[in-house]
Formats: structure tokens, C-alpha cells, sequence
């Protein structure tokens, strides 16, 4: 019969200090992960969720015209991206269809897609497609993102130029900012700038990473999880936040993820 062994703290001698420390070296091994493998993994997760937005029309050459990019959500069949990204579709004989693009490569599938919601304040839009449920991106709270948080951007930052191939970037948050500041003087003020002042109080995320026309609706997660906290936006931002410059930066800006939640819930309401 084999009797069970007993612990003997003899065994360690002059050993245990260098035993405790491969411990201690396995354990960060398996508990601090590098970032750039959490992201790694994140993109290749999320990536079928991200889509481009364009629009088709048989007879232009070429017909398939590329707008920006969206992301899916809630049960699959739903997208969102900027409102500016969405165009107002030509009404003539050869009328041209709303489209997203899904997959990757030369020859992205085209799925048939109708504006269900627009947020023209927050520059946000919601579409629906037809066909199969594809992969989603959770929607995360935005009031817990923080400055100094990093974070990633996945979209077409140059279109089809080169193939149909999703890009991803990082970027921290470096302020979480007004989109709209008072003007520094009286003269600065006119109609529309009250409007503008009056209407928009609300704070955008300014990132310190580049995107481009093209990242127009990517969405901005977290790395490791993948979970969104904003839409990325090249447009209606700057025109608000720069105006006042005379040559605008390349700062790059995000819508909060509060404002998509708040767009979902009303269309599940109306």
C-alpha cells in the first residue's frame, strides 16, 4: 500500500526564495497579458461586424460609390455610422440604391439597406439590412470612459481604394471636451452660432490617434473587450469644434456611445 506524502517544509532549504519566485513569474505570466495580443484578438473578433456604407446604381461607372463605414448591432441586422455618411440618394430613372458592404477582399457582398433612424444633432444614423444576421458589437457606457484611456478604431480609411480591407488604429482619449465652445469676443457671435451653442452642450471625445474621411463611423472599443464607447466622426465635429481656425488640425473626434443607445431606444419605441 503507498502511503500519501506529507509536506515537508525541509524540502525548500535554501531553495524556497528562488521556488516563490517562478511562482511569482508564472502568475504574471498568465495574469498580465500584453495589450497588443488583447487587441489582436479583439480585431479579429469585431471585425465581421464592421461594414462599409455606400451606394449602387447599375448604370454609373464604376456603381458601386463608398461613403463610409458602420458597424453592426443589436440583433445583426442593424447598423450604425454618421448621419453625414448616409447620402441623399438621386431620384432620377436610373435611381440608385442604399447599400452596405460586408466581408472583406476585391468583391465585397452588397446587402440591400434603408435609413430607419436619423439623429441629425449627434450626426448619428441607423440602418437596417436584408439577408442573414451578421456578427455585432456591444454598446458600452460611455460615462465610464476616461482621458488617458486607450482605445481602438476599426474602419476604411481610404475606401475601396485598395481592396475591401477593414484597418484598425489606436488612439487615447486625450480630452473629453464641449463640441462647441463660446466665442472669445462679442463680434465672433452671430444667429447661427447661438443656435449652435443653444442646441449642442454636449461633450465629444478628442482623440490623439488619425483617422480619415473614410473612418466616417467606425466604431471607437476597448481593446480587450471590444465593447464601443463612441463613433468616430470627420466631419460634423470639426465644422463645430474648428471653426474658428483658420487651418483646421488633424485632431480627431468621437461621438459618445450614450447618444447610439438613446437613438435604439427610441426606434424600439416608435
Amino acid at each position: 500500500m503507498i502511503k500519501p506524502m506529507k509536506f515537508n517544509r525541509q524540502w525548500l532549504g535554501s531553495s524556497s526564495v528562488a521556488l516563490r519566485g517562478v511562482l511569482v513569474a508564472w502568475v504574471m505570466l498568465i495574469v498580465v497579458k500584453p495589450v497588443h495580443a488583447d487587441l489582436a484578438d479583439t480585431i479579429q473578433r469585431i471585425k465581421p461586424a464592421i461594414v462599409g456604407i455606400g451606394t449602387y446604381q447599375k448604370t454609373r461607372s464604376p456603381p458601386l460609390n463608398f461613403m463610409g463605414t458602420g458597424f453592426v448591432v443589436d440583433d445583426g441586422l442593424h447598423i450604425i455610422t454618421n448621419a453625414h455618411v448616409v447620402p441623399e440618394l438621386s431620384s432620377d430613372v436610373h435611381k440608385e440604391s442604399l447599400v452596405v458592404m460586408t466581408g472583406s477582399g476585391d468583391k465585397p457582398e452588397l446587402r440591400a439597406a434603408k435609413m430607419v433612424a436619423l439623429e441629425k444633432e449627434h450626426d448619428i444614423a441607423l440602418l437596417q439590412i436584408e439577408g442573414t444576421p451578421l456578427p455585432t458589437m456591444k454598446l458600452g457606457d460611455s460615462a465610464a470612459a476616461r482621458e488617458g484611456q486607450v482605445l481602438a478604431f476599426t474602419g476604411f480609411p481610404i475606401g475601396m481604394v485598395l481592396g475591401f480591407y477593414p484597418v484598425t488604429h489606436r488612439a487615447s482619449i486625450a480630452s473629453i471636451t464641449p463640441i462647441i465652445l463660446p466665442a472669445f469676443n462679442a463680434r465672433q457671435l452671430d444667429a447661427s452660432k447661438i443656435r449652435q451653442l443653444q442646441r449642442s452642450a454636449y461633450k465629444v471625445f478628442q482623440l490623439d490617434g488619425t483617422a480619415y474621411p473614410g473612418n466616417s463611423g467606425s466604431p471607437l472599443y476597448d481593446q480587450k473587450t471590444g465593447v464601443v464607447y463612441g463613433v468616430i466622426n470627420m466631419v460634423f465635429v470639426k465644422n463645430k469644434k474648428e471653426s474658428v481656425l483658420s487651418n483646421p488640425s488633424g485632431i480627431s473626434y468621437a461621438i459618445p456611445s450614450r447618444y447610439i443607445m438613446d437613438l435604439l431606444q427610441k426606434h424600439k419605441h416608435n
